[in-house]
């Protein structure tokens, strides 16, 4: 079945059974390689993609649940004013490690600077808290997005 999408601010079709998940549509369909394949159960974020700004999981996401939802990938999240901020902040201060985990964690960053521009320590948990780095730079992550909230300590 063909599905319209919007992806990156791009009208994008794909023709995949309705059951596939969305993170299979953007990277083997699409080519949109940045979003990573982690868990497969939705736990560790590595998958994690924007549907009209909100952080969801695209392993667990069927295509057919999209409807006209705007996607965004980490290939489109430095279009946004927000993801140009976490990601100009993630390369000042080395955040990666081994990378693998970074488009989810930049995504779900920039998802919760979206909504919430001055989040507390408390509020950079919660929000994090489904982002697994197996490298463990979480001190770091917790610094970027402050200095991408301007709250640099």
């Amino acid at each position: 079945m063909a599905y319209q999408l919007y992806v990156n601010g791009k009208a994008m079709t794909a023709d995949v059974e309705p059951d596939t998940p969305l993170l299979w549509v953007l990277r083997d369909t699409l080519g949109l390689v940045g979003t990573k394949f982690g868990c497969g159960i939705a736990q560790c974020g590595a998958c994690t993609v924007h549907a009209d700004g909100a952080p969801i999981r695209a392993c667990m996401t069927p295509i057919e649940a999209i409807g006209d939802a705007k996607i965004t990938t980490i290939e489109g999240a430095s279009a946004l004013e927000v993801g140009a901020r976490v990601q100009k902040a993630w390369s000042e201060l080395d955040v990666a490690q081994c990378g693998y985990c970074q488009p989810g964690q930049i995504m779900s960053a920039t998802a919760l600077l979206s909504q919430n521009p001055s989040p507390t320590d408390d509020d950079i948990d919660a929000a994090m808290a489904g982002n697994i780095c197996r490298c463990a730079t979480y001190v770091r992550i917790r610094a970027a997005i402050k200095r991408a909230a301007g709250q640099e300590a």
